[in-house]
């Protein structure tokens, strides 16, 4: 027996969900259909406001609904110290820790191999006008411990080579290869602050 097709499109939007698979969506989808109408229609509208209301940080690209993000309106943040993310997730962990009262700025993608050189400068351009406009002075990468991550500090690094700017990353602590999101908080703090 097979599932109606209807249900089995709504397994497959939800294995578009990171970490779903197909057992998951199975599951997913079959609860949904033990929910009120006015629950579905609920989750719906949701899913469509968020879309609609969530956009990026003129300045540092997190998440917001308006044109800038809280951390980057706080003027008692630290101007000249920026904390380089690959995603907006390693922000609110790092907020929730409350040990960096500078600036971020999520970088959303590692330089890799397959990227073209203009979607390297649409990446990384932005970032290096911020530090020149605001004259930072010290950038600090908590980008994934990966050869990517390393690539891109170290082409950030070489950019701003001529710069009076301090590169900094995590100390070690944090494993190898290992995202940020899967570290005890204690971990990630002692990495923070022990930053070189």
């Amino acid at each position: 027996m097979k599932y109606p097709k209807v249900l089995e499109e709504l397994m497959e939007n939800f294995q578009q969900l990171p970490g779903i698979g197909k057992k998951t969506a199975e599951r997913l989808a079959l609860s949904v259909l033990k929910w009120e109408e006015e629950e579905i229609e609920a989750f719906a509208d949701n899913l469509l406001n968020s879309k609609k209301a969530i956009k990026r940080c003129s300045e540092c690209n997190n998440i917001t609904m308006a044109e800038k993000c809280d951390i980057c309106l706080d003027e008692k943040r630290d101007n000249q110290v920026i904390c380089v993310v690959e995603d907006v997730k390693k922000i609110i962990m790092l907020e929730k820790l409350q040990i960096f009262q500078g600036k971020y700025y999520v970088i959303e993608e590692n330089i890799t191999p397959f990227l073209t050189s203009e979607k390297i400068d649409q990446l990384i351009k932005p970032l290096i006008e911020k530090v020149r406009e605001n004259e930072v002075k010290e950038i600090v990468f908590a980008l994934k411990l990966s050869i990517e991550g390393e690539t891109t500090m170290a082409y950030i690094a070489k950019l701003l080579a001529e710069d009076d700017v301090k590169i900094t990353k995590l100390a070690q602590g944090v494993p190898h290869g290992v995202d940020i999101d899967y570290v005890d908080p204690l971990t990630i703090e002692k990495a923070f602050l022990e930053r070189k």
